[in-house]
Parts: C-alpha cells; structure tokens; sequence
C-alpha cells in the first residue's frame, strides 16, 4: 500500500497529497459537527428543552438551493473534463449563484425564528433554539468558505487552468461542496426529526 503512494510523477504525488489533506480537513469537520449534534441530543434530557419548534421555511428553500448547486457543480466538472469550456463556466456560475441564495436564505431563515420568537441568547432564549442558530450559522460560514474555493475554481477555470486530464482543483472543489451539501442535508433532517 505504501509503496502505491510512492508510485507516480511529483504532480501525481502532489494531488494525493491535496486529496488526503482535503479528507483530513472534511474528518475533523465531521467529529466537530458530531459533537455539537451530540451535545445537542445530551442536552435535550433538560426540563427546559423545547420539542414543539417550527424550522423555518427558509431552511427548507436552502435546503433546496443547496441540493441543486451540487447538481451544478457537477454539471461544471462534467463539461470541462469534456473539453467543454464555456458550458462549463456557465455551470460554475450558477452554482456560485445558488451558493450566494443558499446562505442569503439561511439568514432568512435566521429572521423567521426571531419573528416567531426565537433568539440565540437573552432572557427570551431557548436553549434548543440556540443550538439550532449557533450550528446553523456555523455551516453557513463553512459554506461561505466553500464559496471562496468555488471562486478560485472559476477564476482557474476561466484562465484555462483546467480541462480533460486537468481537474485536480476542480475535484477538490467539488468534493468539499458535496460534504457541506450532505452535510447540511444531515443537519435539518436532524432537527427535524429529533426533538
């Protein structure tokens, strides 16, 4: 197995290097996000838990934006490794613009739980309702940081920088958009279902 990591040219060697860091980056997110949901299920034995909540619209409607522009991104990656140029930016493009509706959504979203009620801290604060804010937000900022990436993969794509056997950056790209997509996913199943 060692030795098949060793194998390759220096470029090869260095995509695998990328590859394993981005996984490594997505594990730790993964054990960060699952004990914030653990918390969540610990705390939620407390007399003071709320079970009756309503999620907001908004976060059904970015669930929905997210979803396609995982869709999208995938469209971008298939047209440029077809030597697809332009049907390719298009795509990459869109994403980034669903991308944007997506975390505009969420603060949306932010804004029906204050009108129903619900805030993050103070006196009128729920402990069940700031969990649901402070890991909402925090995907929305892994979001953002997922919107940095996608801006360099479209300003790399529109030097030419990728193409048939030339996706590295872009694969990278899209793997991250995948896990935020999956993982929000996660996230408001989770609260919708546990309670």
């Amino acid at each position: 197995m060692s030795e098949k990591l060793m194998e390759g040219s220096l470029a090869e060697k260095k995509g695998r290097a990328k590859k394993m860091m981005l996984w490594f980056g997505i594990v730790s997110l993964l054990m960060s996000f699952a004990g914030w949901t653990s918390a969540y299920i610990v705390s939620s034995s407390r007399e003071d838990w709320m079970r009756d909540y309503t999620l907001p619209v908004a976060f059904w409607v970015s669930t929905a934006l997210i979803l396609l522009s995982s869709v999208t991104y995938w469209m971008a990656t298939r047209e440029v490794s077809q030597g697809r140029q332009k049907t390719g930016t298009i795509w990459l493009v869109i994403t980034l613009v669903l991308g944007v509706s997506f975390v505009i959504s969420q603060f949306l979203g932010f804004s029906e739980m204050i009108a129903m009620g619900y805030y993050f801290t103070g006196p009128t604060s729920n402990i069940t309702l700031s969990y649901i804010f402070l890991i909402t937000v925090i995907h929305a900022v892994h979001v953002v940081a997922g919107m940095i990436s996608l801006l360099v993969v479209l300003f790399n794509q529109v030097r030419g920088s990728y193409g048939p056997g030339k996706m590295l950056g872009m694969e990278l790209g899209i793997t991250f958009w995948h896990f935020l997509d999956i993982l929000w996913i996660y996230l408001i199943l989770f609260f919708y279902f546990f309670r």
